[in-house]
């Protein structure tokens, strides 16, 4: 396990220094980290990474060429130094689970510990969630897009840096994709690996049907061949169908073929004609080639014959929206043994903070759809014997009431008093956990284009908290 411990902003020591210098570093504190807006315009976002959040955690340590690195920016008391090398986790830690669906302004994790210890892991948790949450994210717009087909990662060449290409695809893999050519990922993930052969390949033999019939020779029971290094429909289809006849020959089933370039609609089709005309309706057409959920939307809605889809810089890097806004806000601090409730006031209403310390339960009702989701303070209690009612936070007098529901609780603990509390599970376990998550949704809250705006409701209690604090601060 790597020691993350100084994977953090200057500021976040600076501060730790100065709150052990005026000693309130103890002061016990509740932060929350949430996102206010879900990434590509979309409807949701996938919560990915709490395993390395754990991991992150349990690693905590200052080693010794850390106190020298730090004593050398002589920005530190030698007191405090000192102090950190006793530096350990005591607080709790609640989050969702890994892979759940989750909406705008709602605490996804929730920290309450000693000042300087809450502080400190401020700027990793965010490096953490963000990243891989938003590549869970499109990758799961992706598959929905792909109406069932496989979508398999390729992002690798393209990620941002070596952790950006590990974690993305195990992030990919929990947003949906059915494999990743990432071979690291694969084998700290146990997650499945796929690939066949590069342009390189065919080019570096005398024909294109020597290098078919050479790659077949070796992988016969895995012969998907890329077929655009020359002429598609001219060339590489006619020569795949020739090396596939002789595969059939000798017992063998070809895979498909790869096309990685050119019009994907148009090639798909006729290439699907030529292989079917050949006996090889079962057959499949793999595609690449620069793709996102948009592309593979506009093609599926053309009738393109493309059964599977190869998805890699536009996945790894979500390049439309290259990253996820997730923010961590003090919203408690313990004074005289009770936690006060905190609240960042903002000309942009949007950045306005939900105060005090919280809990976020679903809605669902009989049939086990998900209807709203209920921020409210830690100590309040939902009577599911009778009807509850929730309006919206700033256009109040939009309600909604529920008669037949039951309620989630969202946030569980990870952490009680330092101690670790998480149970692991494998990536393809989190996988299907986020697939039956998704599956609760109505399909207008997943729609690419302009889905419709799941409610996130503040309890009324809640509601006339954050108002009143509003109103005193407007006074003053």
């Amino acid at each position: 396990m790597r020691n993350l411990t100084l994977l953090t902003d200057l500021y976040q020591l600076t501060m730790m220094n100065g709150y052990f210098q005026e000693n309130i570093h103890e002061d016990i504190v509740v932060f929350d980290m949430f996102f206010r807006k879900n990434p590509c315009n979309g409807g949701y976002t996938i919560v990915c990474g709490i395993e390395q959040l754990v991991d992150y955690i349990n690693n905590l340590k200052f080693k010794d060429e850390d106190i020298k690195y730090l004593e050398s920016l002589n920005l530190f008391s030698k007191n405090f130094l000192d102090f950190l090398r006793d530096f350990k986790f005591t607080g709790d830690i609640y989050s969702v689970e890994e892979g759940s669906v989750m909406f705008p302004n709602e605490p996804i994790i929730r920290v309450k510990a000693p000042l300087y210890q809450a502080q400190l892991i401020e700027t990793t948790l965010l490096n953490i969630i963000n990243f891989q949450s938003l590549i869970a994210t499109k990758a799961s717009r992706v598959c929905f897009a792909a109406q069932g087909n496989p979508v398999l990662e390729f992002g690798l060449r393209r990620a941002q840096g070596p952790d950006a290409g590990i974690y993305g695809a195990r992030a990919a893999i929990i947003g949906g994709c059915s494999g990743t050519a990432n071979v690291l990922a694969g084998k700290m993930f146990n997650i499945p690996i796929v690939g066949t052969h590069a342009h390189s390949w065919v080019q570096k033999f005398d024909s294109e049907i020597e290098s078919f019939r050479a790659y077949a020779n070796v992988y016969p029971n895995k012969a998907l061949l890329l077929v655009d290094t020359y002429d598609v429909l001219n060339s590489g289809v006619p020569n795949a169908i020739k090396v596939f006849n002789e595969l059939k020959e000798k017992g063998y089933k070809p895979l498909g073929i790869r096309i990685d370039s050119g019009d994907l609609e148009y090639v798909s089709k006729e290439a699907r004609k030529m292989l079917d005309n050949a006996g090889f309706e079962d057959v499949s057409i793999v595609a690449s080639n620069d793709l996102d959920e948009y592309k593979i939307l506009n093609l599926k809605s053309l009738g393109a014959k493309i059964n599977s889809w190869g998805v890699g810089t536009k996945l790894i890097t979500s390049s439309d929206c290259p990253a996820l806004g997730g923010v961590y806000k003090l919203c408690a601090s313990e004074e005289n043994g009770k936690l006060v409730p905190k609240i960042k006031i903002s000309e942009d209403p949007e950045k306005i903070t939900n105060p005090g310390y919280k809990k976020v339960i679903r809605i669902y009702n009989k049939h086990n759809k998900a209807e709203a989701d209920l921020i409210l303070l830690h100590d309040e209690v939902i009577d599911t014997n009778k009807n509850l009612t929730v309006f919206h936070p700033i256009y109040t007098w939009k309600k909604k009431t529920f008669k037949e529901y039951y309620v989630k609780e969202l946030l569980k603990p990870l952490f009680l008093n330092g101690k670790c509390l998480h149970e692991r599970k494998s990536v393809m376990d989190i996988r299907e956990y986020t697939k039956n998550e998704l599956n609760t949704l109505w399909p207008q809250y997943r729609r690419i284009d302009s889905p419709e705006e799941y409610k996130v409701d503040l309890s009324k209690k809640l509601w006339e908290l954050k108002t009143n604090m509003l109103n005193e601060k407007k006074q003053k």
